[in-house]
This record gives C-alpha cells, sequence and structure tokens, in this order.
C-alpha cells in the first residue's frame, strides 16, 4: 500500500493506494494554521488511521507546494 499526503494551505488530505493504484481510501482534515506540531500531528494521525481502518502497513509520500530558491536551496515562497 502506498500512503500520499497533499499538505496544502487550507487542508491536509491522505489517499491511500494499492499496489495497482486503485485509491483504498481517502481523508480530509484542515491544516491546523501556524501550528507546526498540530500539522505533523495531523499528518501523523492521517497516516495512522488509514494504516489501522486497512491492517497494513504503507509507504509515504508527502507533497506540499513551494519554491526553492536556485541559490540556496531553501523554500522560498509557500503560496498556501
Amino acid at each position: 500500500m502506498r500512503i500520499g499526503v497533499d499538505l496544502g494551505g487550507t487542508k491536509i488530505e491522505a489517499i491511500a493506494l494499492d499496489k495497482n493504484g486503485a485509491t483504498l481510501l481517502r481523508h480530509r482534515v484542515p491544516t491546523p494554521t501556524g501550528d507546526y506540531v498540530g500539522t505533523l500531528s495531523a499528518i501523523a494521525d492521517l497516516v495512522r488511521s488509514a494504516e489501522n481502518e486497512l491492517c497494513q502497513k504503507g509507504s509515504l509520500g508527502v507533497a506540499e507546494q513551494s519554491q526553492l530558491g536556485l541559490a540556496s536551496s531553501k523554500t522560498q515562497i509557500a503560496p498556501s
């Protein structure tokens, strides 16, 4: 199972896919704005929930929208 997490400015969404790419489940929660620890907890809760509901562990990928600075390779702009 593969779990993908989309971290956005207003929502965090997780999707679990089987080995053929079929959707097993999808869950969404609001992003805890301005709360780094709360955001990490929300991601962890979504992953735990998916694994518990489907009774299996999965690999994890997280995506977020941002731009990297060419010179620094650090996040310069996170529009969400």
